[in-house]
């Protein structure tokens, strides 16, 4: 029997079981100490930690909303701004009428009268007045011919006359209209119908109720009634 480790055998499959199972001892002796001294800082600073965590009482911090509406726009979620409106653009002034001009519809007042008598005994002419009256400024110009001013006469859908019809010539008649002085005109309708094929011979109203209106432009008188016989 040997008295001491033969030096070979160190050397051999033996020594490094041996040298392993001195290691596995030192590793398990540092963990132990490791752990010893964990709960050895643990232990002093626990209670004092927790009972900090027990008195302080948890503050809700307080946060400006100024901070926070810069905040969420930094992140992009504010609402869109609204589009400011555009500023109003000024209107121009509107340029001075110059008398002569033609007359603006707006400044022009239209106006009919039929006869005092509204019902004709047969034979008897109706007869109608017009007149036209410059509301402006200044003194305007404007078309009453019978194309541009026209008297129409209707009874129910069936047009029975204008002064429209049959007109000689140009048809045009250009007035200057001084201000608040009334244009009139009067005419007498023979009682006979009108077309546009101006037939050489036209036929006779027949008895009834008819309409007359005046017109110009967009302009429209209300309608005057009365009755042939």
């Amino acid at each position: 029997m040997l008295s001491r480790m033969d030096p070979d055998t160190v050397r051999g499959d033996g020594g490094d079981v041996y040298w392993r199972r001195r290691m596995s001892v030192l590793v398990a002796v540092l963990v132990v100490v490791a752990v010893v001294a964990w709960a050895c800082s643990s232990g002093g600073s626990g209670p004092e930690r927790a009972s900090s965590a027990e008195t302080s009482p948890s503050a809700t911090p307080t946060v400006d909303p100024l901070l926070a509406g810069l905040r969420t726009l930094a992140m992009g979620t504010a609402s869109p701004s609204p589009t400011p409106s555009a500023s109003p653009k000024a209107t121009p002034a509107a340029r001075p009428k110059r008398p002569g001009e033609p007359c603006a519809q707006g400044d022009l007042v239209l106006s009919l009268q039929a006869g005092k008598e509204q019902i004709y005994s047969a034979g008897a002419r109706p007869t109608f007045m017009v007149t036209l009256v410059n509301t402006g400024s200044v003194m305007c110009t404007a078309d009453v011919g019978p194309r541009a001013l026209e008297i129409r006469i209707t009874s129910g859908a069936d047009r029975i006359w204008s002064t429209a019809d049959c007109v000689s010539g140009e048809g045009t008649d250009v007035r200057e209209l001084q201000r608040g002085v009334p244009f009139v005109r009067t005419l007498e309708w023979d009682r006979r119908r009108s077309s546009t094929d101006c037939r050489s011979t036209p036929a006779s109203a027949l008895p009834g109720t008819y309409v007359v209106t005046a017109r110009m432009g967009d302009m429209r008188t209300p309608k005057g009634v009365f009755h042939l016989r």
